[in-house]
């Protein structure tokens, strides 16, 4: 090869014996130019290679400027051979040139080429795309192509004399290939070898004949066989083309990695690494390596380990007659001593070794598009380095650098780069917090090049890309996520765009499940103005709106489903349910008042006209007991509250509602100058009236009345100027709340109007109660499907709306043997699905009836209900289910005695312990940031 003719260097991509011979090559011969495979329109590139800051492995990446998605890389790692010919030359003052097809070309290229004329019939035919190392080391008896690599030329001894006799041997054996395999299967080599042998022409008529050729061996034969310059053009003319631009990109081992996708990809490019750069004895420093990584995994690894490691992998090669020990011998020493046996820690030596997450570093001067120098920018401003190892960082949102940090991963989230993914915060549950997983990827480089079409700035192309979703979006689900994104992102600029989005589709949009998806996203948003900063005022107008559509469509939509649809529709009941309460919260945050001085008295006075063991009912709407006040349960959470008018000095009539028992309960006027003839509060149905008792101005108020069953009927609190009125309206049982026009009673005082003004407020407050009276039409209305009516009311049980002996009513004739068996398993799933197996183990009352419905359900039936019931109880911790299953073994029969006590889980009273209660008060309250006793809260009727 030192003969007449250019100096042709076939190598192996990434390979670290290749990248040794190209050096000790070149170093012998001393040519005048060196002629590299890659895209001729990176020659201008070729002098940054020698600027310290750019590191390998880094990747030239060409993309089309009109299609910056279009686009190719070309690896280089600091053992590849091309990249170690690239550093000869700019060492030594020598001219280096790319010869491969111009990446205007390979970028427009869209289809296969046909095969080139001339191609026997026999290589037609098995065109299948040949492997040439696996053929080599098939043809010497290896059944491992990376093995017989190691062993020809890897582990070759550094006594060779010759220098070019390892390029002659390989370029012989790939001439053998090239005649029996033509193109191998690929088509487009032919046009690509045409286009080298072009530039090695132009190449010899300017330097001669000592110009150096370093290209993968596969294309050697090609680049010495004898072609006319006409004929190499013809298979040039008429290719494709598109403007393109070229730059460094960092890039990482991991992608180097053939498990990636990458074509030329090898194993092991961390062991690679190894080897290129250990000076001596590489088996003995891998394995010290490992150890060092091992020992950071806290196992217990000593230089003993290490040692008889060495040992028996110099064992294992001379038994497997291998001239060194490769990495299949260190592998299995590693795994014998170092992880006793067991391949968990040798898997994690794999993922961070034999493979590694090195990644390469560019210089500022590399060309870049003006997205990326301001990205560069923000990352170092915010000390966000970009690292190839996946990392978790944790956010507070309070400090300055870690919100500029949350800002950009939404930015870049927003413009389609995954850099970072959020995760759930181990440490707390505020808003305050968040968590993100970063990685950095080489096609990330792609994804910032792509985005630049946005803007120049992060936040340009962020705020552009988000105004082009909102046009775009496809559901109103769509856009409300999108508000929300842009929200986290920081672009209160977009928010116009996207507010006219989602109004103009909420406009159109009447499908309930629609209306349902979109608001969760909607009302998580409301919650971001605290911590962001960012004004959400804007946001709560369309989410009112929002939840009224839903609270008008839910009931009629929930009819006549199949079990799909039914099942469907009992997540978009829990996801309203729990906007619900957080547009409460929203709103209290906003206001500077209590979330929960919406439901004002009736929590507890619910509760505790619930509380009837009889099954008596809570809601003044569906009880039945005789002498039953009506509104027991409603004037708590105020379902059936008075609807108050804003006046001064005036009194107004109480207009009674109506209640399933009977009893009335009115409510008199309320206000800042009460009348003195204002008439006291009535109870009709054996109830005892209201006492007065004086207000906070020393007119008379209205105090809770006991009831009939024992239970309170409260009145609304006061409010600064206003007079009440009582409306009835329609619900489960004839009535649902009105929509209170007038302050929310709370605890005791006015609540004040808050930034959003007093009557916005007073709307919005109302939707918690009227959410509650949908829940209640839900659970009552026997065409809605079971699985909801069991969740409505779980749910208003969870907010204290029903007692234990109303939600054991309703399940008693949801049970009972007029319905049939799958439509109450469905009820029963309702109910107690998704953690409610604890409502099971702590009330008997409920287990029973379940316990009792079960062992009732006919033989024929109980393959029916026995998917629904498996996947309900499947879900629950296995310790609840141990619990419900020795509850169970005990005895159906003393579930329904209320004064058995062996029905207690084991180590548990039937009765709460006051006493231990008491003594972890004080941590309790420290773990919560209480700092002083609970607060008694003025009138809540207890």
């Amino acid at each position: 090869m030192t003969g007449a003719g250019p100096l042709l260097l076939g190598v192996r991509h990434h390979g670290p014996g290749s990248a040794r011979a190209v050096r000790a090559a070149l170093d012998a011969a001393r040519p005048a130019a060196v002629l590299i495979e890659g895209p001729p329109e990176a020659d201008a590139l070729i002098p940054l290679a020698a600027d310290p800051e750019l590191r390998p492995p880094v990747a030239l990446l060409a993309h089309a400027v009109d299609e910056p998605g279009r686009s190719a890389f070309w690896p280089f790692a600091a053992f590849s051979p091309e990249w170690v010919a690239v550093r000869w030359a700019l060492e030594h003052g020598v001219p280096a040139r790319f010869i491969d097809l111009p990446a205007a070309h390979t970028l427009a290229w869209g289809a296969e080429l046909p095969s080139a004329e001339g191609e026997s019939e026999a290589a037609e035919g098995e065109q299948v795309r040949v492997d040439p190392l696996a053929a080599l080391a098939g043809a010497a008896g290896y059944d491992d192509p990376e093995r017989w690599w190691e062993d020809a030329v890897e582990h070759r001894g550094a006594e060779e004399r010759d220098p070019f006799a390892p390029f002659e041997a390989l370029a012989e054996a790939m001439g053998a290939l090239r005649e029996r395999y033509g193109a191998g299967g690929r088509p487009r080599d032919l046009v690509r070898e045409a286009q080298m042998r072009l530039r090695l022409r132009a190449a010899r008529k300017e330097f001669g004949d000592t110009v150096a050729v370093v290209c993968g061996a596969w294309h050697v034969p090609a680049l010495r066989e004898r072609t006319t310059l006409t004929a190499d053009r013809a298979l040039l003319k008429g290719l494709p083309k598109v403007k393109t631009e070229l730059t460094w990109v960092p890039w990482t081992h991991r992608r180097l990695a053939r498990s990636s996708g990458y074509g030329a990809g090898i194993d092991s490019p961390g062991w690679y690494g190894h080897l290129f750069h250990a000076p001596d004895r590489p088996v003995e420093r891998w394995l010290t390596k490992v150890a060092g990584l091992l020992r950071e995994e806290d196992r217990i690894v000593s230089s003993a380990h290490v040692i008889e490691a060495v040992r028996l992998a110099d064992t294992l090669a001379a038994m497997r007659g291998r001239p060194l020990p490769g990495l299949g011998e260190t592998t299995d020493a590693v795994r014998a001593v170092m992880c006793e046996g067991s391949d968990v820690p040798l898997a994690l030596v794999h993922d961070r070794l034999v493979v590694g997450d090195v990644l390469g570093e560019v210089p500022e001067s590399a060309p870049a598009v003006p997205l990326q120098r301001d990205l560069g920018r923000q990352q170092r401003s915010l000390r966000l380095r970009p690292e190839a190892l996946e990392r978790e960082l944790e956010l507070d949102l309070r400090g300055d650098t870690d919100a500029g940090r949350s800002r950009l991963l939404h930015r870049l989230r927003l413009l389609g780069i995954g850099w970072g993914e959020p995760g759930s915060s181990r440490g707390s549950t505020g808003t305050f917090r968040e968590t993100w997983r970063l990685r950095w990827e080489p096609e990330l480089s792609v994804r910032v090049a792509e985005a630049g079409v946005w803007g120049t700035t992060v936040a340009a192309a962020a705020r552009a890309r988000a105004e082009a979703d909102a046009a775009d979006a496809g559901t109103l689900a769509d856009v409300t996520a999108l508000a929300e994104r842009c929200l986290l992102a920081g672009l209160p600029d977009a928010l116009p765009a996207v507010m006219r989005a989602l109004a103009d589709r909420a406009a159109l949009d009447t499908d309930v499940g629609h209306l349902a998806q979109a608001l969760p996203a909607l009302v998580r948003s409301l919650r971001y103005g605290d911590v962001r900063g960012t004004d959400t005022h804007a946001l709560s107008d369309v989410a009112a709106a929002l939840a009224e559509r839903v609270f008008v469509g839910l009931p009629p939509a929930c009819t006549a489903l199949d079990s799909d649809a039914a099942e469907q529709m009992r997540g978009h009941v829990d996801a309203v349910h729990t906007s619900v309460g957080l547009l409460g919260e929203a709103l209290g945050s906003a206001t500077g008042t209590d979330p929960g001085a919406a439901s004002g008295t009736g929590g507890a006075a619910g509760a505790a006209g619930g509380a009837d063991a009889d099954g008596a009912g809570s809601d003044g709407a569906e009880g039945t007991g005789s002498g039953e006040a009506a509104g027991v349960g409603a004037a708590a959470d105020m379902d059936t509250a008075p609807t108050t008018t804003v006046g001064t000095g005036e009194s107004a009539a109480a207009t009674p509602a109506p209640g399933a028992g009977g009893g009335v309960a009115s409510s008199p006027a309320v206000g800042a100058d009460r009348s003195a003839g204002a008439a006291a509060p009535s109870h009709v149905g054996g109830g005892a009236p209201a006492a007065s008792v004086p207000g906070a101005s020393g007119s008379p108020v209205s105090a809770p009345a006991p009831a009939a069953d024992g239970g309170t009927v409260s009145p609304p609190g006061p409010g600064a100027g206003a007079s009440v009125t009582t409306a009835p309206a329609p619900g489960i049982g004839g009535t649902v709340p009105s929509v209170p026009e007038g302050p929310a009673p709370g605890n005791g005082e006015s609540m004040p109007p808050g930034p959003e003004g007093p009557d916005r407020v007073r709307r919005l407050r109302g939707l918690r109660r009227r959410w509650r009276g949908v829940l209640r039409g839900l659970a009552g209305r026997d065409a809605v499907a079971g699985v909801v009516r069991g969740r409505a009311v779980r749910l208003l049980m969870d907010e204290g709306e029903l007692g234990a002996g109303e939600a054991a009513r309703l399940m008693g004739v949801a049970l009972s043997r007029g319905t049939p068996p799958v439509e109450a398993a469905a009820w029963i799933e309702g109910f107690v699905g998704g953690g409610g197996g604890l409502l099971l183990v702590h009330d008997e009352r409920l287990l029973g009836l379940v316990d009792s419905w079960l062992t009732g359900v006919p033989a024929e039936a109980f393959t029916d209900v026995l998917p629904l019931l498996r996947r309900t109880f499947a879900a629950y911790d296995p310790g609840v289910r141990r619990t419900l299953g020795e509850l169970v073994r005990r005895g159906p029969g003393e579930q329904s005695d209320p004064g058995a006590r062996g029905l207690t889980a084991p180590g548990f009273g039937v009765e709460p312990d006051a006493g231990r209660a008491d003594a972890v008060r004080p941590v309790l309250r420290l773990l919560l940031g209480i700092a002083t006793e609970e607060k008694n809260l003025t009138g809540v009727g207890v």
